[in-house]
Parts: C-alpha cells; sequence; structure tokens
C-alpha cells in the first residue's frame, strides 16, 4: 500500500480554509496518513509554499513548517498541532520566519500552492537542533522510503 496525505479540511488542489491562514487563526489543519512502510523508523513533515512572493514570478520557495522525527506509530496530527502537543519524539524545526512552529498560509499576492509534503524514512534524524528544511532534507538523503503529498492553495481575501 501506497503511503497517503490527506486532511478533513482541505482536498488535494484544494483551498485551503481561511481558520488555517494568517486571515483566521493561524493554527496547522489536521492531517492524516496511512500507508506506512514497515522498514520506516521516523516520519517528516515539511509544508512550504513555492510560488513566493508573486506566483506569476516565484523567486523562493517558502518554508511555513519543517516537523521531524514524527514516530512511525503516528498516523494523525491533529489541528493546532504544536510543540505543546506533538507526538513524543517528534521535534519541529526552523520556518522561514525563524520560528519552529507552523505558520499558515499568508500569499502577498496571488493564489498560491501549500505542499504539506510527508516522507517515511528507514532511519531516525539525530544531532540537530530546529533543523531548517535544507538541514532535514540533506539529512534524509538515501533514507526516504516513501513520500506522499498534499496541495492546498490560498489566496487572501484582501
Amino acid at each position: 500500500m501506497a503511503l497517503t496525505l490527506g486532511s478533513s479540511v482541505f482536498t488535494q488542489g484544494g483551498e485551503i480554509p481561511p481558520r488555517y491562514t494568517c486571515e483566521g487563526e493561524n493554527i496547522s489543519p489536521p492531517l492524516e496518513w496511512s500507508g506506512i512502510p514497515e522498514a520506516a523508523r521516523s516520519m517528516v513533515l515539511i509544508v512550504d509554499d513555492p510560488d513566493a512572493p508573486d506566483p506569476k514570478a516565484p523567486t523562493v520557495t517558502w518554508v511555513h513548517w519543517v516537523l521531524i522525527n514524527i514516530p512511525t506509530t503516528t498516523t494523525t496530527l491533529a489541528e493546532g498541532a504544536s510543540s505543546k502537543n506533538l507526538p513524543s519524539g517528534s521535534e519541529e524545526g526552523l520556518n522561514d520566519w525563524n520560528n519552529s512552529c507552523y505558520e499558515g498560509a499568508c500569499p502577498p499576492i496571488g493564489r498560491h500552492r501549500y505542499f504539506h509534503k510527508l516522507y517515511a524514512l528507514d532511519a531516525t534524524l539525530t544531532g540537530m537542533t530546529r533543523p531548517t528544511k535544507a538541514m532535514a532534507e540533506a539529512a534524509m538523503k538515501g533514507h526516504v522510503i516513501a513520500e506522499a503529498t498534499l496541495m492546498g492553495t490560498y489566496v487572501k481575501s484582501s
């Protein structure tokens, strides 16, 4: 069975509800997954926006959340997941606001795509404190055994 990632609040390619953005409560959406390979030892979740700052002329992929060492026994992240209620052993890395937390969609112009990427690894990532996306991806090299992506979109109302 393939690794799959979904949410009860938006569908693949669908609109992310304002509640999970800078125009709402700015909390993480609920996520659920299945199909974790037996060989997996940890999971990594990276949420980013490749359309920054302008989807017509993107110049940077903006990182909204980095979460490493999610236990393979975990199959959901509750709405509003944060360092206070993450699964034991999980660690938040640094996003592009230089914060260790989820920061919701907040596109400065146009409709942006937000990719929620879940990776199953055959190892646990060690020796990192508050890793950036680049650090996590470097440490994951050669250890990704499955991945799943959920993409949602958002455009600010004002």
